[in-house]
């Protein structure tokens, strides 16, 4: 592997000139720079970037945080995330937090020891101490889908209240009156907001959400299962269940399957975050879809406003309900009640 000494060599300058040229320093002649560039290409050289970032102070590269990689939604987010940071000049470097607090405390600490100009987390948790001392120390941050209250950093996030409605209104008009919750965790913003909207958009129909009926999953698919299984077993079963997450829905059919029993025949089914696989389910299954690919990419502006030095907002976008056939609809309905998007949350910069 070629290096800056034999760049210089080649150039017939020295090792300081081809430096101020790398670093686009205008005390270089054209003549100098054009022959500096012609060795660089012809030698195949690249900067060592762990060396310039040292003086720079500046490495241009993202730290990613995940809550589960295995999630398809944060599949495609971390997939725009990284599409929106190459296009502003940034590499971004990911760590799956699996759902678990000490695992995403880890890649967070790993991250910020590697120089990263920038993180963008979706936490597990609401009560990460790290994060609060990185925001506090200055560290450029943005939380993205999820949030920490109390750490005032800016928040990208999709507003699903308005699209819970939509489904609750869309299950009542379907016939449906005991319905129930999988849950996500109650220690993150996305599990107890979605638990609470659902309740509320119930009670504009006069329905009451029973503790019964509220079973406490972690956003993986076992737990949508277990919390199915339970449901199930109840002397009256719902006949209608909202999964807060795509995955735990996935859990859910299987658990209904297993009984022998039908969605939606026996018991309607609903997912939060849609996912390219539900349009190949037997039923298809209906979902309130989030705008995953915008929400990356304001993410990477928000932060990279940040780490410019230009002020950065929260934004808040809208989920909308697509409606197919797992809860009791007949193929002809199968449409998009399209929500009318939410204008974004402006914020002072911290």
């Amino acid at each position: 592997m070629a290096s800056i000494k034999d760049v210089a060599a080649a150039a017939g300058v020295s090792v300081a000139t081809v430096s101020r040229v790398l670093n686009a320093h205008p005390s270089v002649s054209a003549d100098a720079r054009g022959r500096v560039l012609a060795a660089v290409e012809a030698l195949g050289y690249r900067p060592n970037a762990v060396a310039r970032s040292l003086r720079t102070d500046q490495t241009h590269t993202l730290g990613l945080v995940i809550s589960d990689v295995l999630n398809p939604y944060f599949t495609e987010l971390a997939r725009s995330v990284e599409e929106e940071a190459r296009a502003l000049g940034y590499s971004v470097i990911i760590g799956n937090a699996d759902e678990r607090p000490d695992l995403q405390d880890h890649h967070v600490r790993t991250l910020l020891d590697r120089r990263i100009d920038g993180l963008l987390v979706s936490p597990t948790d609401g009560g990460s101490p790290l994060m609060l001392d990185a925001a506090r120390a200055g560290t450029p941050m943005v939380f993205v889908d999820r949030w920490i209250p109390g750490v005032d950093v800016p928040v990208v996030r999709a507003d699903g209240r308005a699209a819970v409605q939509d489904l609750v209104a869309h299950l009542y008009r379907l016939g449906h009156r005991r319905v129930a919750i999988i849950a996500g965790p109650a220690a993150t913003t996305t599990g107890s907001e979605r638990v609470e909207a659902f309740r509320s958009a119930l009670a504009e129909y006069g329905l009451s959400l029973p503790d019964v009926h509220i079973g406490q999953g972690d956003f993986q698919a076992a737990s949508g299962r277990r919390v199915t299984e339970g449901f199930l077993d109840l002397p009256e079963p719902p006949d209608a269940v909202f999964a807060a997450d795509n995955l735990m829905a996935l859990g859910a059919l299987d658990a209904v399957r297993a009984r022998g029993l039908r969605v939606p025949d026996d018991i309607a089914l609903a997912a939060f975050d849609d996912i390219p696989w539900f349009v190949h389910t037997d039923p298809p299954v209906t979902a309130i879809a989030q705008p995953t690919g915008e929400l990356g990419r304001a993410a990477v502006r928000a932060l990279v406003d940040r780490i410019e030095g230009r002020p950065a907002a929260s934004v808040t976008l809208a989920a909308r309900l697509v409606v197919r056939r797992s809860c009791g609809e007949t193929p002809e309905k199968a449409r998009i009640i399209p929500t009318p998007p939410l204008p974004p949350v402006q914020r002072s910069t911290p």
